[in-house]
């Protein structure tokens, strides 16, 4: 039986955050592609290896809640793992209606990162 894919796609548009989840997600034995905007995530065309999606909501054109509306709507059941800087419930409550693992405010704890991939995409 073949093993799931271990890799996890990072879209955030900081270049320093998404290289400390990347660092994160490495150090614990993930693979990690980082994507600095929805639409260079959308061009790469690599979704069929991957595990999961750590996915910042407040993006340049394209925001985290509307690509995750877009990969449901071509049938992505890609789990995703939302990460904001913003308090809102407003965009909260959006952001679990487009539906997510996971809803989590940076300042984050890495063991809080770690635990919902390990959801996502568990050891077999």
């Amino acid at each position: 039986m073949e093993n799931p894919p271990r890799t996890v796609a990072i879209v955030e548009d900081d270049p320093s955050m998404r290289r400390s989840i990347e660092r994160l997600l490495n150090a614990h034995g993930y693979q990690t592609l980082g994507y600095e905007s929805a639409e260079t995530f959308l061009e790469a065309e690599s979704t069929g290896t991957l595990g999961c999606l750590v996915l910042d909501i407040h993006l340049g054109d394209m925001s985290g809640i509307l690509l995750r509306r877009h990969l449901s709507s071509v049938g992505s059941a890609l789990p995703v793992i939302f990460i904001t800087a913003v308090d809102d419930e407003a965009v909260e409550a959006q952001a679990l209606e487009a539906g997510c693992l996971a809803y989590l405010h940076k300042p984050f704890a890495a063991k809080l990162l770690l635990s919902a991939v390990g959801l996502a995409m568990p050891e077999p």
